[in-house]
């Protein structure tokens, strides 16, 4: 595996990122932490994505290099779990941390992440949750059902703002609508690792996680969060794609549709990682 170019960039300049990069001899990983919808804090240091992200990173660079998918799943579903059971003396609660059984009914109060893993040894990459990636010139997505529907209702809710004379810039400062889908998207939620596959400390289905294996020529391999609306096969040709979008459609309501906007003073609507290797 041969490293070529990578970028990681917070969506706040004064956050830390909730997504990170791991490369080792045997994977390289894009981990997305998921932003909280939670009153729960799981660290005094950092958001429950970021948190959450940090396990599945230490996770990957001390896994077995002959880990299949399926182990891979199992086992870092045990070691987010156990920041639920065992770690609770560790962890940060404003409040009487959650039970097991509360977790069960509400995954709005789970950590929870999505990654996309290359294994060197099985030539295979592993999509779990909202990620992308780029095999040769081939884009493969594995995001949320409910992601595209959220979109468009705030578009919709950005469109009727706008004609009823709220400004480009004041939605960019404060992301009212947003807000406005919050419920439904916790509401969505409750299909995690039923309808969709997420990291989050409960049985991931196989059934929803995208295996994709490559045969022995060389390919060049692009791993991307969903920081990069348009993921391309440089760096480059990728940051000039987010800044027009930014340009041209800052509240992501036309061609690419978000549940969230460029928010004035951060870097992007979202944290971004980038990275393309060669295999």
């Amino acid at each position: 595996m041969t490293i070529i170019e990578q970028n990681l960039v917070p969506k706040s300049p004064t956050k830390k990122s909730e997504d990170g990069i791991v490369v080792t001899k045997d994977y390289i990983a894009v981990i997305d932490g998921s932003t909280s919808k939670s009153a729960y804090r799981y660290s005094r240091s950092c958001s429950n994505g970021c948190y959450a992200m940090r396990i599945v990173a230490n996770f990957i660079r001390k896994a077995p290099a002959n880990m299949s998918c399926q182990q891979f799943c199992k086992e870092v579903t045990k070691a987010v779990r156990k920041h639920y059971t065992s770690h609770f003396s560790l962890l940060s609660f404003h409040f009487s941390p959650p039970t097991m059984s509360h977790l069960s009914d509400h995954p709005e109060d789970r950590l929870c992440a999505s990654a996309v893993v290359y294994s060197r040894l099985r030539r295979e990459v592993w999509m779990i949750g909202d990620c992308q990636c780029l095999i040769g010139d081939q884009l493969i997505e594995n995001p949320k059902p409910y992601e595209l529907p959220l979109a468009e209702q705030r578009a919709a809710e950005v469109r009727r703002l706008l004609a009823s004379g709220t400004t480009v810039s004041q939605l960019l400062a404060d992301d009212v609508a947003r807000r406005s889908i919050i419920p439904q998207m916790i509401t969505y939620m409750k299909g995690q690792n039923v309808d969709y596959s997420v990291i989050d400390g409960f049985p991931i289905p196989q059934s929803k996680v995208r295996i994709i294996t490559l045969d022995f020529q060389p390919w060049e391999v692009v791993l991307a969060s969903d920081g990069y609306p348009f993921l391309c096969p440089t760096l480059q040709e990728s940051e000039q794609k987010l800044q027009w979008q930014r340009k041209n459609d800052p509240l992501n309501i036309g061609q690419f549709k978000a549940t969230k906007a460029f928010v004035e003073g951060n870097n992007s609507f979202d944290d971004r990682s980038y990275i393309r290797f060669k295999v």
